[in-house]
C-alpha cells in the first residue's frame, strides 16, 4: 500500500524560489483550484507574506497521476533563513526525499550547503534544481556545474526549471517518484509492526486540544483508539485523524508511510513535545514498545526578556508562549522578576530575526504589549572565589571587582559572496575583530570567506550588514565553535536620568564609545518628543561615555497676545520654562513597545 506513497521537502536558500515552486505543484496536482491559489499559498502566516520569507514548515498532501498510476506526494515546504534550520531538520527527519533548489541569478549559498549537510547525515535522495531560468540575470550553466560540483554529480542531472511560470516543474513531479523511494523500501514490513508515530510538528485547537503533525511509521491508528505519547508518558484518545490537503481532511485512518495529524484531545500545550512517538495504549502483557529516535534538542544561544507592559497581563503572556512553544520548539523561556520590570520571562532563540518573529507574533496575535530587552548571547564568568557564573543578559553583569575572568561563545562564519564584493566584506569583518582564516573559490566569480567571530556580532545584526554591503548577493551561515575569553563591559542607557535596564548590554571594552555613540543617536530618531528635554546617555561604571538630546516639544504660549508691554509675554514664557524645568524633574518618559525592536534591530 505503501508503494505509491512519496514523501519529501524542498530545501533551499531563503527568498530561492521554495513557496513559489509549492504553489506550482500545488496548482499543477489540482490540489488547490486555479483560481483560489494565490502566491506563497503555504506561507499562511501575515508575517511570513510581509518579510517574503517561510517561517513555519508547512506539509501538504498532493496527488498525481504518471503512466497511469496514482501517486500520494507528500510535500513538506520548509525555510531558509539560517535562524530557522531546526525547522528543516526536523521536516527532513519525516522524509525520504529532498528537493533542493538554488536561485540561478544567485547560485549556491552558505545555507544551501547546511541545508546539503543536514540531508546527507538523514540518508535522503537529493534531486537538484536550478530556478528562475528565466530571467536575465540568471547564470544557469555555472549554477548547474557549481551544484554538481557540491554534489558529486553531473550537471546534466540538474533539472532547471522557472517555478513562477511553471517552465519545466512537470519534470520535478516525475523525477520525485521516480527517484524518491517510497517508505516501504526504507521501512520493510513496517505494515505489520504496532503502531508508531513520529510527532514533527504540532499546532493547537481550542475544541480539539493539540493537533500532532506525524509521519506513521509502523501500523496504522483508527479515529478514537486510545493512544500514549512515550516520553511523556500521556495517555489520550484520539479526537479526530487525518491528513492536510493543506486544509484539515478527516479520515477514519491513517496507514504506514502517511504524514497526517492526530488532534489528541490534550489541552496542556507542553505535554505534547515535538520528538516524542505515539503508540497505542498496550494491554498489560503486550511487549513494550521502543520510541523512535527523536530530535536533538535546539541550543538556544541568542536571549532576551519579555516583561508585558501592562502587568496584569503576565498570566496571558506565559499563555501565548506556551502556545507559540507548541508551534516552535526552538523557542525556549523561564520566568523571571526584575525589580525595574517586574515579572516576565527570559526566551531563548536561535538568532535576532527568531526574536523579531517572536516578538510581533505575540503583539499581533495575542496583543500583548512588551518590553522587550536587548538580545543578548551567553557569557560565562569566572569570579574571585573560582565558581563559574553563567549570565544570559546584562541585568545579571555582577559588579567588575567580583569578576576574575570572563568568556564569550564563538561561531565559525562561512560567507559565500561574488568575488567582486571580497574587499568590501572584508572591511564589514574587519569590524567584527574576529579572525581570517581562508578563502575558497566555487568558481572564478565565487568564494566562500570562512572567519572566526564573537556571536555577539551575530546578535549586532552582520547578517543585515553582510547583505547590505553586498546587494544582497552574499550569504552566511554560521556554526558555534565554543567559548573563548574576552574582555567585557555592561553598558546601561539612562533615559531622562533613569537607568533603562531593556536597553542596558554587554560590550567589548575596546568597542564601547563607538557602540554606545551608536545606541543613543539611535534612541534620538526612535524616542517620540516629550514636554521637556530628554537627556540620552550611555553609561558604564557610573562614567558617561555617550550623550545625546532630545528637544523638548514646544507650543506657543503667547500665541493669543494682541499688544500691550512685552513684559506680559516675558512672564508667559518665563512661566513655561519653569513648568518645563518641574516636569523634567518628576517626569518619566515612557518607551512604546515599537521603540525596543527598532533598537533591537540597529
Amino acid at each position: 500500500m505503501t508503494e505509491n506513497i512519496r514523501n519529501f521537502v524542498i530545501i533551499a536558500h531563503v527568498d530561492h524560489g521554495k513557496s513559489t515552486l509549492a504553489d506550482r505543484l500545488l496548482d499543477m496536482t489540482k490540489t488547490i483550484a486555479t483560481n483560489k491559489i494565490t502566491a506563497q499559498f503555504l506561507d499562511s502566516m501575515e508575517l511570513e507574506k510581509e518579510k517574503g520569507i517561510t517561517i513555519k514548515l508547512k506539509p501538504v498532501r498532493m496527488n498525481y497521476i504518471l503512466n497511469d498510476k496514482s501517486y500520494i506526494l507528500n510535500l513538506v515546504d520548509t525555510p531558509g533563513h539560517v535562524d530557522f534550520s531546526y525547522e528543516v531538520s526536523r521536516s527532513l527527519a519525516a522524509v525520504e526525499g529532498a528537493v533542493l533548489l538554488v536561485d540561478a541569478t544567485q547560485g549556491i549559498q552558505a545555507q544551501t550547503l547546511a541545508n546539503i549537510d543536514l540531508a546527507k547525515k538523514q540518508n535522503l535522495v537529493i534531486i537538484p534544481v536550478v530556478n528562475k531560468i528565466d530571467m536575465d540575470a540568471a547564470r544557469v550553466e555555472e549554477s548547474c556545474r557549481e551544484l554538481a560540483s557540491v554534489l558529486g554529480i553531473g550537471a546534466e542531472e540538474v533539472i532547471k526549471i522557472s517555478a513562477k511560470n511553471g517552465l519545466n516543474v512537470e519534470q520535478v513531479l516525475q523525477a520525485v517518484v521516480e527517484k524518491v523511494p517510497s517508505p516501504e523500501m526504507r521501512n520493510a514490513k513496517a505494515e505489520q509492526k504496532p503502531f508508531r508515530a513520529l510527532i514533527f510538528d504540532s499546532t493547537y485547537d481550542s475544541f480539539k486540544g493539540v493537533l500532532a503533525l506525524v509521519r506513521v511509521i509502523d501500523g496504522s491508528i483508527k479515529d478514537r483508539e486510545k493512544i500514549e505519547l512515550l516520553a511523556a508518558k500521556t495517555q489520550a484518545e484520539v479526537k479526530e485523524l487525518g491528513y492536510l490537503a493543506p486544509i484539515i481532511v478527516p479520515q477514519p485512518e491513517i496507514f504506514t508511510g502517511e504524514i497526517g495529524y492526530i488532534a489528541t484531545g490534550i489541552k496542556e500545550p507542553g505535554k505534547v513535545r515535538v520528538g516524542d512517538t505515539i503508540a497505542k495504549v498496550q494491554p498489560p502483557n503486550a511487549p513494550k514498545i521502543l520510541p523512535l529516535a527523536g530530535y536533538q534538542e535546539p541550543n538556544p544561544m541568542v536571549f532576551a526578556s519579555f516583561y508585558p507592559e501592562n502587568p496584569d497581563d503576565f498570566e496571558l503572556l506565559k499563555v501565548a508562549l506556551s502556545k507559540l512553544k507548541l508551534q516552535d520548539p526552538a523557542l525556549v523561556y523561564e520566568a523571571e522578576m526584575k525589580e525595574a520590570l517586574g515579572r516576565g520571562f527570559r526566551c531563548g532563540f536561535l538568532g535576532t530575526l527568531h526574536v523579531e518573529i517572536i516578538s510581533e507574533r505575540l503583539e499581533r496575535e495575542f496583543n500583548l504589549g512588551l518590553v522587550i530587552s536587548t538580545p543578548s548571547v551567553i557569557y560565562k564568568l569566572i569570579d574571585k572565589r573560582g565558581q563559574e557564573r553563567v549570565i544570559y543578559s546584562a541585568s545579571d553583569w555582577p559588579d567588575p571587582s567580583a569578576i576574575e575572568s570572563m568568556q564569550e561563545p564563538w561561531v565559525l562564519l562561512e560567507i559565500i559572496a561574488p568575488a567582486s564584493y571580497l574587499g568590501k566584506l572584508m572591511e564589514v569583518l574587519k569590524d567584527v575583530r574576529g579572525n581570517y582564516l581562508e578563502t575558497n573559490y566555487l568558481s572564478a566569480e565565487r568564494a566562500i570567506i570562512k572567519y572566526e567571530a564573537p556571536l555577539r556580532a551575530i546578535v549586532a545584526n552582520l547578517y543585515d550588514k553582510i547583505k547590505s554591503t553586498s546587494q544582497g548577493y552574499a550569504s552566511l551561515n554560521y556554526t558555534i565553535l565554543g567559548y573563548r575569553p574576552a574582555v567585557l563591559v555592561k553598558m546601561e542607557i539612562w533615559i531622562a536620568g533613569r537607568a533603562e535596564e531593556a536597553f542596558s548590554r554587554i560590550v567589548e571594552e575596546g568597542d564601547a564609545y563607538e557602540q554606545g555613540k551608536k545606541l543613543v543617536e539611535k534612541l534620538k530618531e526612535a524616542l517620540p518628543t516629550q514636554q521637556f528635554t530628554v537627556a540620552l546617555q550611555a553609561v558604564i561604571g557610573g562614567k558617561v561615555i555617550a550623550r545625546e538630546t532630545i528637544s523638548a516639544r514646544r507650543k506657543d504660549v503667547t500665541g493669543y497676545l494682541y499688544g500691550g508691554d512685552k513684559s506680559r509675554k516675558k512672564k508667559l514664557l518665563e512661566k513655561q520654562k519653569k513648568g518645563k524645568a518641574l516636569m523634567k524633574d518628576k517626569g518619566r518618559v515612557t518607551v512604546p513597545s515599537k521603540t525596543f525592536l527598532e533598537i533591537f534591530r540597529a
